[in-house]
């Protein structure tokens, strides 16, 4: 793991062994990951990365395993694609008058076997505390080929309290207590609308373990026009997620169906970006 941290903001673990994600997330001296408090998905990758507090989903696949077309051996679309695994060659890190900055490169093998790239870039403004993450997928292949992204943002369940609610203008009625659905857990996904300089926002807080902070996320909702929530307290998994996301919650075969793929000749990219920070709620 690489420190990676500003004059002010959280503490992150950068995992340059998977995609360069979020191991360790720490705030006031608490790590909110979720660590073991999580399901097992039955992919040793993704047991790993869902411990963490941010990994990334795609490029070639979200959400469902489905047989793959054309293949007679009966091999299937991962549940959360390809990406998580692979190492992230760091390019440089910087940290210069407060600020951070972290560029990496990931190149990425498909289930298909085709090639593909990240080209991911840490910032952490060390005025504000604000962290912002931006990724190009690069289609390095020789195909035209659909590409998909989902950042999970993973919070340990133990860390939040009755009083810590969601809030967004994607949600019902704004917002409502974290703890929504019935039990163990619930999962949703929305649309999520920009509501300032292309960004959608939605916020996780107050969270008194960390002194009363509130976790506010804003994500490009061009590139990523839904927001997907889930949360599980089925042990020994306690967790809940918030998930920007490329594409609707339907199956793939949907997607394509719809004509809602996004695809990428050779040489094509795609951006994505997201910020989080941890704000005072006393204080905003």
């Amino acid at each position: 793991m690489i420190e990676f941290a500003a004059a002010s903001g959280p503490r992150l673990m950068l995992d340059e062994t998977s995609v360069l994600d979020i191991g360790g997330c720490i705030v006031d001296g608490v790590d909110i990951a979720p660590k073991r408090a999580i399901p097992d998905d039955g992919d040793a990758r993704i047991d790993h990365s869902l411990e963490g507090f941010l990994f990334t989903c795609g490029p070639d696949h979200i959400r469902h395993r489905q047989p793959i077309p054309g293949r007679d051996d009966g091999k299937v679309y991962p549940l959360h694609g390809s990406a998580s695994g692979h190492a992230a060659k760091v390019l440089w890190t910087k940290f210069e008058n407060g600020n951070a900055e972290c560029r990496a490169d990931i190149d990425i093998t498909t289930v298909e076997g085709l090639p593909q790239r990240i080209e991911r870039l840490w910032r952490i403004d060390g005025a504000t505390g604000e962290v912002r993450l931006e990724d190009r997928v690069v289609n390095t292949s020789d195909r035209t080929v659909p590409t998909f992204l989902m950042y999970h943002m993973n919070t340990g369940g133990k860390w939040l309290d009755e009083g810590t609610r969601l809030e967004g203008q994607m949600l019902e009625n704004g917002g409502f207590p974290w703890a929504f659905g019935e039990e163990p857990g619930g999962i949703f996904c929305v649309a999520a609308p920009a509501t300032e300089e292309g960004f959608a926002e939605v916020r996780l807080g107050p969270i008194a373990a960390i002194g009363g902070r509130t976790l506010r996320v804003r994500f490009r909702a061009d590139t990523l026009p839904h927001l997907q929530v889930w949360r599980n307290q089925k042990a020994p998994a306690h967790i809940i997620g918030i998930e920007p996301v490329s594409h609707r919650w339907i199956s793939r075969d949907g997607l394509q169906a719809a004509g809602e793929f996004n695809m990428l000749a050779p040489g094509e990219s795609r951006s994505y970006a997201l910020t989080f920070t941890f704000l005072c709620t006393k204080c905003c």
